[in-house]
């Protein structure tokens, strides 16, 4: 691993019903290009010799299987959405020499008790995965020597975090960003932000938002995430986006 250079592996680009989407028959959920295969967004972080996982949906273990290395050392958690939780029992295999580290704000490891409580049992059952509670808030924090600065957006009315990682900023589910937060985001070299779609949606950020936040934080390079089949073919998508702005995909690697 180069500790000068950090490395971001999307394990997953799509929302919560991820692409294709059951009984929809849409040219993009029919498509044989392997780029509109969308997984439940998630990705991993390596950079200064850390392997940072942050979210784990319900598409994890497939994930792990055809990821382009397999190790972690921790997890942040965006929120609480199943998307981007469920997958947290599929870590035992991470947990047989020791807990394994959730960094999460307070009202999600709350939540987490409440779902998987046996995960948090005082006499747990053999082979139940055990982690290493890290509760967050705004202030940055470190994982594995790593500095990592919570980004905090709204998502609709759910207050949930992105995260700034070295020269990575990676966002996910926003539908607000304050001004203060894109102030402190400008000029980062790699954002990684949603856009659910074109055309307005509740809770997140459409196409038309998101190209507005990237103008104002102007990052050397943007790729969008937590898609839905509307964003159209990946394909054609150049055609959508400005220069500097291109649409993720399932296993794409990308380094800064």
């Amino acid at each position: 691993m180069n500790l000068t250079t950090l490395e971001i592996e999307f394990l997953g680009t799509g929302t919560s019903t991820g692409v294709p989407m059951l009984r929809c028959k849409c040219p993009v959920c029919m498509s044989a290009d392997p780029r509109d295969k969308r997984l439940r967004t998630s990705a991993i972080v390596r950079y200064q010799g850390a392997r940072i996982l942050i979210d784990c949906g319900p598409d994890f273990r497939t994930q792990m299987l055809r990821a382009s290395d397999d190790n972690l050392d921790a997890v942040l958690l965006t929120h609480i959405h199943f998307d981007h939780v469920a997958g947290l029992d599929d870590l035992r295999s991470y947990c047989f020499e020791k807990p394994f580290p959730i960094y999460a704000r307070a009202d999600v490891m709350r939540d987490l008790h409440n779902r998987i409580p046996y995960c948090f049992a005082a006499n747990p059952y053999p082979g139940v995965p055990h982690f290493e509670e890290h509760i967050i808030d705004d202030k940055p924090f470190l994982v594995e020597g790593v500095r990592v600065e919570p980004i905090p957006v709204m998502h609709y009315k759910l207050a949930i975090y992105g995260f700034r990682i070295g020269p990575l900023a990676y966002i996910t589910d926003a539908k607000t960003i304050a001004d203060d937060v894109v102030n402190k985001l400008k000029g980062v070299p790699l954002l990684v932000i949603n856009s659910l779609r074109p055309g307005e949606h509740l809770s997140h950020m459409c196409l038309e938002e998101t190209l507005d936040i990237i103008d104002r934080i102007k990052p050397g390079k943007a790729y969008l995430i937590h898609m839905s089949d509307m964003m159209g073919l990946h394909a054609q998508s150049p055609s959508l986006l400005p220069q500097g702005v291109e649409l993720a995909y399932d296993g794409l690697i990308v380094k800064v």
